[in-house]
């Protein structure tokens, strides 16, 4: 089942793989016996997120004043991400409040802020979204129409966001609004909402294609009066805080994409040693053989990519363009070896219960979220000056 690079790697130290343990641990004794029944209801139990905190699997980055762990380097939640792959578990949740949510409050806040809401987001007991996207605004936050309007010591806040995961379960939601309509996106703050502020409503739960035990649901705002002091940072810096974030949330897409197509690719190539056809293994016909030669070629690539950008992350110096390189590469190449894998498969790959199906549906958002391939083009070849 294993390939080459699914044991441990030379950048990784014992240390890592004392983790990577803990990782297998928690996954094997609290996920993995219920996930099956989250899949069907579209939403995981918020007793994973406690048993995640006791377990040291959140806010692994946070300062242990406020019960993190304390460990800036990106190699811990690149195991963790990894695992949640090889376990065929949902990792969204996981990653936005551990890669996204937990970065903004422990970096862009105040010292009252933290003590808020750090602890109970490292203990699981908080669980946090991020709401950006709306129905007529994705990829370009420019676009986005709620707004914070000050007035006392609150800002009303109007509108709605869309594709929110952990939308359902989320205590702390950090919300992109416009508080100076007319600056565009130099006009945007990032207001921290909580769990039964008046005026906030939860939609439907949204069907999706993939990750069904993601919860994902729209939000309303309708006069939600959210408390000034729970602004984070300053007053329309919100679009250079969510630039300076975006690395990290995309290397994170790009971990998750790799994990989840070695375990593809693991996976299909145990079942072509042991398909026979016409009298003999399928992995054995030239086409099939190189399909999986091909596969494994790209992925060490594609892995070596990832290592050199959690380099450079943790050295500070991961840049928005190299973020976006690798985000787009490595899910593109998820979604072909998904693609590949399946048909290697065969029928048996197009049965619902098949773990390549499932991989497959979950594999195709991965080209979309965080931002989409074409906008990461984009931002590519602007940086070579076209």
């Amino acid at each position: 089942m294993a390939r080459s690079t699914s044991g441990p790697r030379s950048r990784y130290q014992p240390e890592h793989e004392q983790f990577r343990e803990t990782c297998r641990e928690f996954l094997h004794r609290e996920v993995l016996p219920h996930h099956a029944r989250w899949e069907r209801e579209g939403i995981v139990d918020r007793s994973v997120w406690r048993a995640a905190g006791r377990a040291g699997l959140l806010g692994i980055g946070v300062d242990p004043a406020y019960g993190g762990g304390g460990e800036p380097d990106y190699r811990y939640p690149a195991v963790f991400q990894r695992e949640i792959m090889w376990a065929r578990a949902t990792a969204p949740g996981f990653v936005a409040h551990n890669d996204v949510i937990a970065t903004y409050l422990a970096d862009r806040t105040t010292e009252d802020q933290r003590k808020r809401w750090l602890p109970g987001l490292c203990a699981g007991e908080l669980i946090a979204a991020i709401a950006m996207s709306e129905p007529d605004a994705g990829s370009n936050v420019a676009d986005i129409r709620t707004t914070a309007v000050r007035d006392g010591d609150a800002y009303v806040l109007n509108g709605q966001k869309t594709f929110i995961t952990n939308g359902e379960n989320a205590d702390v939601v950090v919300v992109a609004a416009k508080t100076a309509p007319d600056r565009g996106a130099q006009g945007i703050s990032l207001l921290v909402v909580e769990r039964g502020t008046p005026g906030l409503t939860r939609g439907r739960r949204m069907e999706k294609l993939g990750w069904h035990a993601s919860d994902t649901c729209e939000l309303f705002f309708d006069d939600c009066r959210v408390p000034a002091e729970n602004l984070i940072g300053k007053e329309n810096a919100g679009l250079a805080y969510m630039m300076a974030g975006l690395p990290r949330e995309r290397l994170s897409i790009a971990t998750v994409a790799v994990g989840a197509a070695e375990r593809m690719l693991a996976d299909t190539l145990e079942y072509a040693k042991t398909r026979e056809a016409f009298g003999r293994p399928i992995g054995t016909f030239q086409h099939n053989r190189f399909q999986l030669a091909t596969m494994e070629t790209e992925l060490t690539i594609a892995q070596v990519f990832v290592d050199h950008c959690i380099t450079e992350l943790d050295a500070g110096r991961l840049s928005v363009t190299d973020a976006a390189k690798v985000k787009w590469w490595t899910t593109e190449l998820q979604v072909d070896i998904a693609n590949r894998c399946l048909q290697i498969h065969g029928g048996f790959g197009y049965l619902k219960e098949s773990a390549i199906s499932r991989e497959w549906a979950n594999s195709r958002v991965q080209t979309i979220y965080g931002g989409t391939t074409e906008v990461m083009k984009e931002l590519i070849g602007r940086s070579l000056g076209l």
